[in-house]
């Protein structure tokens, strides 16, 4: 099961989102299934399409990554991401990614955590003609070193804040435990999460900061 499908309202939030998608692309007539899952069906509706245009209208980029957000399943928001990333630059997904990580509630704060991994995903030349013309990419498009500095401070700083104990998991486990990964103007936060971390008591948590000491010797 996709993961919080049962205890939150995100899947009805997903369905709202493929369907301003799907609009905004014309794709209409998509059929449903007796499972009922229609916001899935939708997702898997506009994947192709989303792939197969040299580019992609401004109006679209916020309900792509709405829908990559409001994905419940980690191993499918990347249909949202990946065209989002050919057509708008993995700088402008990332950012927008931190935006969601900075300012939204546990749930969306989560789907960006899922959506992060996939902005990562590898740009080839022949898998989508929105790559650029000619097979040539502008490389300000991609150019995200500060971006990711930024979500690295704004995990630390959901860490700090968070009550919940699902999200302080899903922001501090998977961040570097390497000092050498930071920029230098993050070392201070680093080294108060790691005091934070060391002192925890859940187990996952305190694994992290002793992987991170480790590293530092």
């Amino acid at each position: 099961m996709a993961e919080d499908e049962q205890t939150s309202t995100e899947p009805r939030s997903f369905l709202m989102c493929a369907t301003e998608v799907a609009r905004l692309l014309g794709v209409e007539g998509v059929a449903v299934e007796q499972d009922g899952r229609r916001a899935r069906h939708l997702a898997h509706a506009v994947r192709k399409p989303l792939l197969e245009r040299a580019s992609l209208p401004e109006e679209l980029f916020a309900p792509l990554m709405a829908a990559a957000v409001y994905d419940p399943d980690p191993s499918f928001c990347r249909w949202f991401v990946e065209p989002a990333v050919y057509a708008f630059g993995r700088r402008r997904v990332m950012a927008a990614l931190v935006d969601y990580l900075r300012t939204g509630t546990d749930a969306k704060r989560a789907g960006a955590v899922r959506a992060w991994y996939c902005a990562h995903v590898p740009l080839h030349a022949d898998r989508s003609p929105a790559y650029g013309p000619a097979g040539v990419r502008d490389p300000a498009l991609d150019e995200s070193r500060d971006i990711k500095d930024a979500w690295l401070e704004a995990s630390m700083r959901v860490f700090a804040e968070a009550t919940d104990l699902r999200m302080r998991h899903r922001v501090l486990l998977d961040l570097p435990t390497s000092r050498a990964a930071y920029a230098p103007r993050l070392h201070q936060l680093l080294e108060s999460t790691l005091a934070s971390a060391r002192a925890h008591s859940d187990p996952y948590i305190r694994r992290w900061a002793a992987a991170a000491d480790r590293d530092a010797v």
